[in-house]
């Protein structure tokens, strides 16, 4: 299926994921392989450049090869099988050593793996450009003043810019947390039949050491056949990712709607219409992302579920991951990648975030006048006038502050102008506009996405 892949997805990442660079890769190890092999002195030099000669993925069917892995089990060994008589055709010595002390998942899992570096230089790119425009974005609206809402309802004042720090600091977190696994999870996969690379006998450290060494990747331990942790990982710090990119979404599309209309995605031709509908403007990457975070979380289950794996070779849960990961990567990748292209444009609206703060008539002052009084009477008298206040405002249909004025418990612990002080959104917004100049500070100590 391909009628959704630009909605869903993006061309580089597309192309990064593609059947294409799987075999491309796959071929990069088994060059790889031989050159190390050869300057360990398990091979002739001229097999390694006859065999590194013929890994060139344009001259292999990929229908072939998917036809074959239907039968072989897995894409390695008709590939190989292609490869050895490719060499074969210039060189019948050189054939010899295709593949030479390696395993099928050795060449799928590095394979993988080299795929993986390449689709996490495309998300930390688009990471870096998200935090850059959402830190540009809290610091212009660190005094917008807008409505927080706790479960659905208005709840106190706060800033626009505070919200967005929010979103920031939860997509710095991601940015390190990539940082901090491409070591583990870009590791070598080199053991041989079981792991124990006895085919290269006393060669096998040395062939792996410059194996890894040539690929850039971590040489690990020891092979990791039955041990997924890595790509679990890898999934699962991906799905974190998503279900951040999510939580942003999901704020913006509550804030796009018609009563509430503080925030818009922007405009353009073609762009968030109704097929039915002319004056609809629709959320259309919001949907793209939640659709993401939706779907995401039930792929890394998968990945999860496959990390019981037996002996030293798994049977059907490393075979589980082979179009489950990258499918997570594409849909975290195409999420990230839309929401990042959508941001720098996004409208905001502080006059109506200004008209809805009034929507209540002052009940979101509630809290900050239960404080003022709590100093005077105690926390829980407080609590049961201003409740009370409340709903005689709501009941009467009346400003809270109009209420207050006549209640006869409030005199002589405020003062008219203090009382009327505690209604100024300026007077309780607490720390935010601190949290927002901490956050963005931390998000300039990355180096520049540009």
């Amino acid at each position: 299926m391909t009628l959704y892949d630009e909605l869903f997805s993006y061309r580089a990442l597309e192309q990064v994921l593609s059947d294409e660079s799987r075999i491309k890769k796959m071929l990069q190890f088994e060059a790889v392989l031989a050159a190390a092999e050869a300057k360990a002195g398990v091979i002739p030099t001229g097999a390694a450049r006859k065999i590194a000669e013929q890994c060139r993925a344009d001259q292999f069917d990929l229908a072939s090869i998917a036809k074959e892995s239907a039968l072989a089990g897995n894409a390695a060994i008709p590939l190989v099988k292609m490869l050895t008589e490719t060499v074969a055709r210039q060189d019948k010595d050189a054939a010899r050593f295709v593949h030479f002390g390696a395993t099928s998942q050795d060449v799928i899992d590095t394979g993988l793996v080299l795929q993986m570096r390449d689709a996490l230089d495309l998300l930390e790119k688009d990471l870096g450009w998200l935090s850059e425009t959402l830190a540009a974005l809290a610091t212009t609206h660190r005094k917008t003043m807008v409505t927080a809402r706790t479960w659905m309802q208005q709840a106190l004042p706060t800033t626009f810019g505070f919200i967005v720090a929010g979103w920031l600091d939860a997509i710095l977190r991601h940015r390190r947390r990539l940082i901090e696994i491409r070591p583990r999870i870009l590791s070598l996969q080199f053991g041989g039949a079981v792991g124990t690379l006895a085919a290269l006998r006393e060669n096998g450290s040395a062939v792996a050491k410059a194996l890894a060494s040539e690929l850039q990747l971590t040489l690990p331990g020891m092979p990791w056949h039955s041990h997924r942790d890595r790509v679990a990982e890898a999934a699962t710090s991906f799905g974190l990712l998503t279900g951040t990119l999510g939580k942003i979404a999901r704020d913006i599309s509550l804030h796009t709607q018609t009563e509430v209309a503080e925030l818009s995605e922007p405009a353009g031709e073609g762009r968030g219409g109704s097929s039915t509908m002319p004056h609809k403007r629709n959320p259309v990457t919001c949907a793209v992302v939640l659709s993401a975070s939706a779907r995401v979380p039930g792929l890394v289950s998968t990945m999860l579920a496959a990390m019981p794996q037996e002996h030293q070779r798994g049977l059907g849960g490393w075979h589980a991951e082979w179009e489950t990961l990258p499918e997570i990567i594409r849909l975290s990748g195409g999420a990230l990648h839309h929401l990042a292209q959508m941001l720098p444009t996004l409208e905001v609206d502080p006059e109506r975030m200004r008209q809805n703060l009034e929507t209540t008539r002052g009940l979101i002052f509630a809290e900050a006048v239960t404080m003022a009084l709590a100093d005077r009477m105690g926390k829980m008298p407080a609590h049961l006038l201003v409740g009370a206040a409340c709903k005689k405002a709501l009941a009467e249909n009346r400003p809270l502050l109009e209420i207050l004025r006549a209640e006869p418990g409030v005199h002589g612990h405020l003062a008219p102008a203090d009382l009327a002080s505690l209604f100024d959104t300026r007077n309780y917004l607490g720390r935010a506009e601190e949290f927002v100049e901490q956050v963005t500070s931390e998000a300039h100590e990355f180096p520049s996405a540009r």
